[in-house]
């Protein structure tokens, strides 16, 4: 089964659980279920879940229009299942929320990514190149700025904006 035999669609409330389930298998900074749960029931419209042929969760996409800066779609988490990884899923989720936010007068696309996911940067890059939209980097969260008591700390993210998005 590939990529291309999946269904996009608006995360269900139903979903939530295989969201959480799906961010830790795919090794994502994992959030609470509830936090998964609350995100598939207001930030629906601005996320996708592809579910297989037989409905079973395969990967997500979860972002909202930022508060300050309504035309800006910030990107929150990109998970595949590890099964699908290397079909392109990732990309054409990419592709079907950014097909939807453009319809919807949304001109930028905003991401965090640590500076070792190449898969990410790649990922970025293209849609970018292929919507033949401006890219930047730029430092956003730095090291001190996670928590660090009880924990490893946390990578610096750094911010990739791209657009104008056409």
């Amino acid at each position: 089964m590939g990529a291309g035999d999946v269904r996009l669609a608006p995360p269900s409330l139903d979903d939530g659980r295989h969201l959480w389930r799906l961010a830790g298998a795919a090794g994502l900074d994992l959030n609470s279920p509830y936090a998964y749960l609350l995100w598939c029931r207001d930030f629906a419209q601005t996320s996708v879940a592809a579910h297989d042929s037989r409905g079973e969760l395969r990967g997500f996409v979860t972002g909202f229009l930022r508060p300050d800066s309504p035309g800006t779609y910030f990107l929150w988490q990109v998970a595949v299942d590890p099964d699908f990884q290397g079909r392109r899923l990732a990309r054409r989720m990419l592709d079907h929320i950014g097909d939807r936010i453009v319809a919807n007068g949304v001109t930028h696309l905003e991401a965090t990514v640590t500076p070792d996911n190449a898969a990410s940067r790649a990922l970025f890059a293209s849609f970018a190149r292929d919507r033949d939209a401006p890219l930047e980097w730029e430092p956003l969260f730095e090291h001190d700025h996670f928590p660090h008591e009880g924990t490893d700390g946390h990578e610096p993210e750094e911010l990739v904006r791209i657009g104008p998005l056409r």
